[in-house]
């Protein structure tokens, strides 16, 4: 099937249904899943959706996600990764069109999932089926993983990436989500650009207990838990302790996007000597590239008191932490105890996460995503490397492959962007064709 417009029209029938299968990850009290069945159900779609892949690939299924290994010509190469969880999140609030409907409006497929992350799962299978329909049969072992609860706990890559390392198996380069295709990614960054995650912030969750006697409110005193807890956050917002740093990737990231920024590149391309000024400036040009300078911590669950006329005992927040690659998580959680031991508060770390490798924008690998995106996007001026501050499943696979790119080679705009964990999130139907056409070349490519 050659034709575009065919090829389109019979992609988002397909796809359609996938949005369509309701795949929300959700955890019970004790961290398994409320419903595996469905996942399962999902697996029988994707056999159903993409028969040539699966007859002629070994499938396994871990407690509802999914792998894959279609065997390769030569067993002495490393085999690589296509990854793309199969969970979504939650779809509260109005939408335009209901959230699993697949409904297809205004050259846009809308439904939870189009973007994060069922999109890149159909190019990546679809890209497979229809070269294994055609008889290929890769230089070497690819590998493809979904898993069922990339949005919640991560356990399904977790295990799967524990598994393959102990069967000794390690890759070459695993490709996962990440970055798209957008125009002006950064403040005043005119043109296209295929933004190449190369490795994440790590991420970890900590709990912050303020002690008190308790007592009856009619009688306050000074400095109770929650007042304490509040000065605690109000301090750190205040005094930002983490420590700013452009880092490699940073750089190499300013340096292939700052021709064209106009004015602004004289600043991002010549670093040596205003560093510190960017430093300075950057959150207020692009506040994600900002978020990528530091270790941030934001504040998301408050609890005090059970009775409102009680003074709590016990008062604690949650912080959601997100620590750099230059500071650490321990250097990071360092950082913020002095500001807690002043007002008398103990930290505790809820979840330790996982510390991101970084994948080389040198390698035959990046030049391939690069090549790839630029033929399938002819107006495409470059691929720019940056660190996600967001997470993926890619971070387990860290420990048995030196090379983890997060990318999706779809285009979309502002919109899309922000649509993504909210309302109305939707994906243009003209990227469907390309995105499966780049896994393509990565595959017989790679």
């Amino acid at each position: 099937m050659n034709n575009v417009i065919e090829r389109k029209e019979k992609y988002i029938i397909d796809f359609a249904r996938m949005i369509q299968n309701e795949t929300v990850s959700s955890m019970c009290e004790d961290n398994n899943y409320e419903n595996i069945s469905k996942f399962i159900e999902f697996h029988e779609l994707l056999k159903e959706l993409f028969p040539n892949l699966f007859s002629i690939s070994e499938y396994e299924n871990f407690d509802g996600s999914m792998l894959l290994r279609w065997k390769g010509k030569e067993t002495a190469k490393l085999p690589v990764l296509f990854m793309s969880h199969m969970d979504v999140v939650e779809a509260p609030g109005k939408w335009q069109h209901e959230p699993f409907s697949g409904d297809v409006d205004g050259g846009r497929i809308w439904g939870r999932g189009t973007l994060d992350n069922k999109g890149g799962l159909f190019a990546i299978l679809k890209a497979a089926d229809e070269l294994a329909g055609e008889g290929f049969i890769p230089s070497r072992d690819i590998f493809f993983e979904s898993s069922c609860d990339e949005e919640t706990t991560g356990k399904g890559a977790d295990l799967i990436s524990r598994t393959l390392r102990d069967r000794g198996i390690r890759f070459d380069a695993v490709f996962d989500e990440g970055g798209m295709i957008m125009n002006e990614p950064v403040g005043g960054a005119k043109g296209m650009f295929a933004m190449v995650a190369l490795g994440e912030k790590g991420c970890c969750d900590l709990k912050f207990t303020a002690m008190s006697a308790g007592g009856h409110a009619s009688t306050p005193p000074k400095d109770s838990p929650l007042v304490r807890l509040g000065k605690f956050m109000a301090e750190v917002e205040k005094r930002d302790p983490f420590k700013r740093e452009i880092n490699p990737v940073m750089k190499e990231m300013f340096r292939r996007i700052s021709p064209y920024m106009g004015k602004t590149g004289i600043i991002t391309g010549h670093l040596g000597i205003f560093g510190k000024l960017l430093i300075r400036i950057l959150p207020g040009i692009s506040p994600a590239a900002g978020a990528m300078l530091k270790t941030t911590l934001a504040f998301t669950i408050a609890e005090g008191s059970a009775g409102r006329n009680v003074l709590p005992q016990e008062a604690c927040i949650i912080g959601n932490m997100r620590f750099s690659h230059h500071e650490g998580r321990d250097s990071s959680i360092q950082a913020i105890a002095p500001i807690a031991d002043k007002y008398d508060i103990k930290i505790e770390v809820l979840e330790e996460g996982v510390e991101s490798g970084i994948a080389d924008y040198n390698s035959e690998f990046f030049a391939l995503i690069e090549k790839a995106a630029k033929n399938t996007y002819p107006g495409l001026d470059a691929a720019v490397p940056y660190i996600m501050t967001g997470a993926s499943d890619a971070r387990f696979f860290d420990r048995i492959c030196d090379n983890c790119y997060r990318f999706l080679p779809f285009l979309i705009d502002d919109e899309q962007l922000q649509s993504i964990h909210g309302v109305n999130e939707n994906l243009f139907t003209d990227t469907l064709v390309p995105a499966v056409d780049y896994y393509k070349i990565l595959m017989t490519e790679i």
